[in-house]
């Protein structure tokens, strides 16, 4: 299938200030991408060195096979961009603003209007087509923006912050409609966003940039992987007597500690047999996931009574913090 977006080594500068400082970014074609990191970190800089706006003092960046730079009038034919403070023609019918927008991208006003009726219906607007969007509601508005970046049918769409001031049952409409585009129509959407529970949800891939630079890039199981070089599993047993802490302890990596759901730390078997008498749930560390059936068998030969087992996993907001923590520091080490 290939990357729908390339950068190497891309850099700009405004006066002194490096804003990036030599990114390197794969997105593939039709997968959903978060771009993700702090106010300044160089979200919108990179967003307008893809999109042609700006040029680059360094490196390269590829849309669609395309420099960016030099073919940019190319790249945004190409490509639709919604911006977080986008706003649609509110005096004007729903139709009009999008068959407007089809008409100034090029198309004819016959293949516009046929367009906006296909794009309304998608996104369940069909029914207000012809009503003033200021009657609209703020998820409709942002649901025709959606439709209206769409109008030209962009190969890659470009989404910053995309369900910025919406109620939770509107944005997880909008979160929809995006997978929709990706699933069913093969796009490949890149989205700006500070909200990680929805990227975690949303997104093939992310990347995390801070100060110019990405810290990593990969899916949620690769930057897990790369971040935290042990593995953990929740245990919940009936009881935890004092042969089934021992036989934990003993299996436990390289001697750490074991953690009950309290949040107390046992450095042996007595240890854990004290600290799991208020709770029967242990969180275990191990050398890799490979180890959990070993574990639950050695736990069963100890006489223990297993209600459940499930690996840890972490979050995007885990990892994200992490990175922002220093965690990138370590990545660039290996």
């Amino acid at each position: 299938m290939g990357y729908a977006i390339e950068t190497d080594g891309l850099a700009k500068t405004f006066a002194k200030a490096e804003a990036l400082k030599g990114i390197d970014v794969r997105i593939p074609a039709g997968t959903i991408f978060g771009f993700l990191g702090p106010n300044g970190a160089g979200k919108t800089t990179t967003v307008r060195l893809l999109t042609g706006v700006l040029k680059p003092s360094g490196g390269q960046a590829r849309v669609l096979g395309l420099d960016a730079a030099a073919d940019s009038t190319e790249v945004r034919r190409r490509i639709g961009v919604l911006t977080e403070t986008a706003g649609n023609y509110e005096r004007l019918a729903a139709r009009d603003n999008l068959v407007i927008f089809g008409q100034l991208y090029g198309l004819k006003k016959v293949a516009a209007v046929e367009r906006a009726g296909e794009l309304l219906k998608f996104f369940g607007l069909e029914e207000r087509a012809m009503e003033r969007v200021e009657t609209f509601s703020t998820g409709m508005k942002k649901r025709l923006l959606l439709a209206r970046a769409l109008i030209h049918e962009p190969e890659v769409l470009f989404l910053d912050e995309p369900t910025s001031g919406l109620d939770p049952e509107a944005a997880h409409h909008v979160l929809e409609l995006i997978k929709g585009l990706c699933v069913e129509r093969r796009r490949t959407v890149f989205i700006c966003t500070h909200n990680l529970d929805e990227a975690q949800r949303l997104c093939d891939t992310v990347a995390v940039i801070d100060a110019g630079r990405v810290l990593a890039q990969g899916t949620l199981k690769e930057l897990e992987e790369k971040l935290w070089s042990r593995a953990e599993v929740v245990v919940e047993l009936e009881e935890v007597n004092a042969r089934v802490a021992g036989a934990v302890s003993n299996f436990a990596a390289e001697g750490r500690g074991i953690e009950t759901a309290a949040g107390r730390e046992a450095g042996g078997s007595e240890g854990v047999a004290a600290a799991a008498a208020a709770a029967n749930i242990l969180r275990i560390p191990l050398r890799s996931h490979e180890q959990i059936p070993d574990l639950v068998a050695e736990i069963v030969r100890a006489g223990g009574r297993i209600r459940a087992v499930q690996p840890v996993k972490h979050s995007l907001e885990e990892i994200y913090m992490k990175l922002m923590g220093g965690g990138g520091d370590e990545l660039a080490k290996h």
